[in-house]
């Protein structure tokens, strides 16, 4: 059984930081990508960040390039997203997702995903 569990939200000021975690198990992070999504109120999945299975290659949006750093633990089989510098548009649930092998943008090309954590960026 393939399992993801988000967590590391909360509620924070314009300018600050959260860092997510995804605690996998069930499967190996050396064969399946991890992505982030998010969902604000109103608004459709949007692809975050992705990291690739085996080589580790790193891929961002445009809207968070430069704030938000992807990383892995394979030996605590976990996935960050280190999120710096937040704005209020960053609000949104985070989810995180797991395909076999290679990242993609599309929410529908991963199978397996968490429960989501609620990041709050407000003064």
């Amino acid at each position: 059984q393939l399992e993801l569990v988000e967590s590391g939200g909360g509620s924070v000021q314009p300018g600050g930081s959260l860092r997510l975690s995804c605690a996998t198990s069930g499967f190996s992070l050396d064969l399946y990508a991890i992505g982030w999504f998010r969902q604000a109120p109103g608004r459709g999945r949007e692809g975050v960040s992705c990291i690739s299975s085996r080589e580790g290659h790193r891929y961002y949006s445009d809207s968070i390039k430069g704030r938000f750093t992807i990383s892995r633990d394979n030996a605590k089989n976990t996935v960050y997203l280190q999120m710096n510098d937040l704005k209020p548009e960053d609000t949104a649930v985070y989810y995180c997702a797991t395909k076999w092998d290679d990242c993609t943008e599309y929410a529908g090309n991963y199978g397996y995903w968490g429960r989501g954590t609620q990041v709050t960026v407000s003064s």
